[in-house]
C-alpha cells in the first residue's frame, strides 16, 4: 500500500490509525462499496462532502455513508443562511482531492469542518485515506481534535 499524505500527517501528529485497502469501484463513490468490501458497518464509515455557504465560505461535512447531508441542519451548524454542495469539478482545486478519495485530513486549506454527531457513539470510525481505495480507521475524537472539527447533527 502506498503511504498517502493523510497517513504521513497522522504519523507526524502521533495519531494512531489503521489503513485499509479496498478495491475501488468507479460506479460507487458514496462509500457503501468500501464499507461492504471491508466488512465495516455503514454507520462507522464516513464520507467527506464539501459545500459552499451563501456568504461564499467553504465547509466540510463528514457523515456516515448511508446518510444524506441535511443542508438545513448543516447551514445552521455552519452559521449560514443556506449551503449547497460544490460542483465536483471544483473539488480538486479546493481540497487537493478527487471524488471518491476526499479526506477531511490534509486538505489544501483548513476549512470549517463538521462531523455528524453519531461518530461519538463509536471508538473507531473510518474516513478516506486521501486516495480512492484507501480507508483510515481512527478515533473520531482524535480526528475532530486534529482537524479542529465540531460534532453536529447534520445527517438524515
Amino acid at each position: 500500500m502506498t503511504k498517502t499524505n493523510v497517513m504521513r500527517l497522522l504519523e507526524q501528529a502521533k495519531i494512531e490509525y489503521t489503513a485499509l485497502e479496498y478495491e475501488f469501484d468507479e460506479n460507487d463513490l458514496g462509500g457503501e462499496h468500501a464499507a461492504d468490501f471491508l466488512g465495516l458497518p455503514y454507520e462507522q464509515v464516513f464520507k467527506t462532502l464539501v459545500t459552499r455557504g451563501s456568504k461564499g465560505g467553504i465547509y466540510v461535512f463528514c457523515i456516515p455513508v448511508d446518510m444524506e447531508l441535511d443542508l438545513k441542519k448543516a447551514a445552521v451548524c455552519a452559521g449560514e443562511k443556506k449551503i449547497e454542495m460544490i460542483h465536483v469539478k471544483e473539488l480538486l482545486g479546493l481540497t487537493g482531492y478527487i471524488r471518491g478519495g476526499c479526506s477531511p485530513i490534509g486538505m489544501k486549506k483548513k476549512y470549517p469542518t463538521f462531523i455528524d454527531e453519531t461518530a461519538t457513539l463509536f471508538d473507531i470510525i473510518s474516513v478516506s485515506g486521501g486516495q480512492r481505495g484507501i480507508q483510515i480507521r481512527l478515533s473520531p475524537f482524535e480526528l475532530a481534535e486534529y482537524i479542529e472539527a465540531q460534532f453536529c447533527d447534520i445527517g438524515h
